[in-house]
């Protein structure tokens, strides 16, 4: 126990030294929390060397993230704003395949893993893009409304990908366990079809007790998230599609309103820990030994993912500013391509080469893709304010 309280005593000292670094560059405090995980991780100071019990920690950040954005977000009205990020997502994906042929035919990568590829460049980090969203003040608006459920299609996409890796690892695929996820998305769209428009969903009187009894908020919030979470999961879907079903339901019960205010401590708490966690992940001593490739890797990730979601975007006829802010948002790997890689590696499907080599380029590029995202912003905002004061001067 001495050492479990030293170790988190350390952890938090380490972040709020970082925080205050970070500050004072105007850097999101995101790249604290990734920091202090390579610094206190195995493979520098060893302060944390269990990483198994941080990531199951960390994951439960996302669900409440999920959660959260759930509660906050309004159902779309719209066909545009339903269509969209499914065309969207579909064009990534087409395009996410042609990059990773494309690598696989000049690095002599097989059909397999030449797939895996394409996972990592189809799945973004939900916990980047929607604090960056809410940063800029764009998570509520018809374009970060899309790019938030361009996300969800991309959770949707996780029970296709783990039946594939089953297949490929040689266990047999049920026809059941194919039509559950098909059977909860359906069920998941009709329940906002029909709640889109009500502004709160009434409960029967049993429940009245709830409203003035923050205890009780707390834990009954923490089990419809949990429990949500896991249905989901245990349905093949992700958790954190759960988790954000559970919040769309929750932000319309009136007797649950101060809840938000009574979990948000948790979610920064947990979610903290998500990011440590990634930062544990990162071998730096793998990253010296195949710095080349990991370095290149990255950076062929923010940049290809940038430009791929940018003419996502700019298909979807956005305007070059929003197009291109869209594509930094979504330049990195997620969370759920580490979760394939994992998979893969454990049912020898990969390789440990290509799986490590995978794992830095996933944690680099979620710890450079906070700065990544910052300069784009501020770029195409000073581009765009002096053609617009160009414009004004003209007149």
């Amino acid at each position: 126990m001495d050492t479990l309280l030293l170790s988190i005593s350390v952890l938090c000292l380490t972040t709020t030294g970082l925080i205050f670094l970070l500050k004072k560059f105007r850097q999101p405090y995101l790249i604290a929390y990734i920091i202090a995980g390579i610094l206190l991780g195995p493979y520098v100071l060893k302060v944390f060397t269990e990483i198994h019990q941080i990531e199951v920690i960390g994951e439960m950040g996302i669900l409440l993230l999920m959660f959260f954005l759930g509660m906050e977000i309004n159902i779309p009205n719209h066909h545009s704003l339903i269509l969209k990020p499914l065309i969207a997502q579909g064009i990534k994906v087409l395009l996410s395949l042609g990059f990773a042929f494309l690598i696989g035919h000049f690095i002599g990568l097989d059909f397999r893993s030449t797939v895996l590829v394409a996972v990592l460049f189809t799945f973004n980090s939900t916990a980047v893009v929607s604090e960056f969203l809410k940063k800029h003040n764009t998570l509520h608006t018809a374009f970060g409304v899309t790019i938030l459920n361009i996300l969800i299609v991309q959770d949707l996409l996780l029970a296709p990908v783990l039946t594939l890796l089953k297949a490929w690892s040689g266990e047999t695929a049920r026809l059941w366990n194919m039509l559950l996820p098909v059977l909860f998305s359906i069920a998941v769209f009709f329940l906002f079809k029909k709640i889109r428009n009500v502004q709160e969903i009434r409960m029967p009187q049993l429940f009245s007790g709830i409203e003035n009894d923050h205890d009780l908020q707390v834990f009954t919030g923490l089990l419809i998230c949990l429990g949500f979470g896991m249905l989901a999961e245990l349905i093949g879907l992700s958790s954190a599609l759960g988790s954000f079903v559970a919040g769309v339901i929750v932000g319309r019960l009136n007797m649950l309103n101060w809840l938000e205010h009574s979990l948000a401590p948790f979610k920064v708490f947990f979610i903290t820990l998500f990011f440590v966690s990634v930062g544990l992940r990162l071998d730096l001593d793998y990253v010296y030994q195949h710095y080349e490739i990991i370095v290149l890797g990255t950076l062929f990730v923010l940049i290809s993912n940038s430009l791929m979601s940018a003419i996502v975007f700019r298909v979807m006829r956005y305007g070059w500013k929003d197009s291109w802010y869209g594509g930094a948002l979504l330049s990195q790997t997620g969370e759920f391509g580490i979760l394939a890689l994992a998979i893969a590696h454990k049912t020898d499907i990969i390789p440990y080469d290509l799986y490590k080599a995978g794992l830095c380029i996933t944690c680099l590029s979620l710890l450079l893709s906070t700065v990544w995202i910052t300069v784009f912003k501020s770029m195409t905002d000073r581009k765009y304010s002096d053609r617009h004061n160009l414009h004004q001067e003209s007149f």
